[in-house]
């Protein structure tokens, strides 16, 4: 996974339009910035007008999520664009037409004062896979790069069994033999290295906020069969490492939220929850507005349209939202 996704052949090191070929996530839709400046306005008030305000844009793409906040602070709170530092963190190299504003960087700076978004980057890092035999034990999926097969091979290790007891159970994760009931899962993604990866996020945080936007389950709807699949040219394909595809595996958000400790003050929602808190919400303009100002009326429906996309609770609405504030 991690050579097919980083590798110097990976997906994410190849040139052209990047992720947005592939797949559409929030970041590509226009109302999402302003959410994310609204977001960032009240982190602004929080920390008493900080002399620089950071926004952070972890795996920023090509920079959409970045740019487009940059632009909607600007027209609506010029004050605070002009304290503003925005940084998009993204291995490739910066994209062509990126503003001025936005920084670019491989890796995400330290001593944020502000905002710090992971937008659907914990389910692109690497984890491992474990899944069930017919003897009812627990093993390493090993898979081909060239073709996807698969095979089980060695049990956990210690780390990775303690991990799997305490937040995803599947058969015997301590690699005895036992039975398995109808109700317990068969496959798992091991998440010790996206704990790992948020918690060293988390640590570039000074004061502010640091938000972990993605495709999630918690404890209480762990997926029975694990969530691991590839995405290419718009369409779901299999997950196979061999860089031409995206390949990515939900996050279980309420370990990595467990992994900063109890002081840590830490929310656990959901991407329409928080959004529709923001003011973001689906809801049509009125239609006498259609014969008084036919082009506003339009561009009404069509942000309407956006912030129902952005709050469908069956989609892009249903993500989660892990927020751990750090003196904010």
């Amino acid at each position: 996974m991690d050579q097919a996704l980083y590798g110097p052949d990976g997906f994410y090191r190849r040139p052209g339009a990047g992720p947005a070929a592939h797949f559409r996530t929030s970041a590509h839709n226009p109302v999402f910035a302003e959410a994310v400046g609204r977001l960032l306005l009240r982190v602004d008030r929080r920390l008493g007008a900080p002399a620089r305000l950071d926004f952070v844009d972890m795996a920023a793409g090509r920079g959409e999520l970045a740019a487009g906040v940059v632009r909607w602070l600007a027209a609506e709170a010029p004050d605070v664009a002009g304290r503003l530092r925005t940084v998009a963190v993204d291995l490739g190299p910066r994209p062509e037409g990126l503003p001025a504003a936005v920084e670019w960087s491989g890796t995400a700076p330290s001593g944020v004062v502000g905002l710090l978004l992971a937008n659907e980057w914990l389910d692109n890092v690497v984890c491992d896979v474990a899944e069930v035999g017919p003897d009812g034990v627990a093993r390493i999926v090993e898979v081909e790069p060239g073709s996807g097969t698969e095979r089980l091979a060695a049990v956990p290790d210690a780390a990775q069994r303690e991990w799997l007891g305490r937040w995803w159970p599947i058969g015997d994760s301590a690699g005895d033999r036992t039975e398995i009931s109808d109700s317990s899962g068969t496959r798992a993604e091991i998440g010790l290295d996206r704990d790992a990866a948020w918690r060293s996020a988390v640590d570039r945080l000074d004061r502010g906020l640091a938000v972990a936007v993605d495709y999630s389950h918690t404890a209480a709807d762990r997926p029975r069969f694990g969530t691991l699949t590839g995405y290419r040219d718009g369409h779901q394909v299999p997950a196979v490492p061999d860089g031409t595809c995206d390949i990515t595996a939900h996050v279980a958000l309420d370990a990595c939220a467990a992994t900063l400790g109890p002081d840590v003050e830490t929310v656990l929602t959901t991407q329409r929850e928080i959004l529709h808190d923001l003011g973001i919400s689906g809801a049509r303009p009125d239609l006498a507005l259609a014969s008084s100002d036919p082009l506003g009326y339009l561009r009404g429906l069509s942000r309407a349209s956006s912030a129902a996309e952005l709050t469908d609770p069956a989609g892009l609405g249903g993500f989660g939202w892990l927020l751990t504030f750090s003196r904010c």
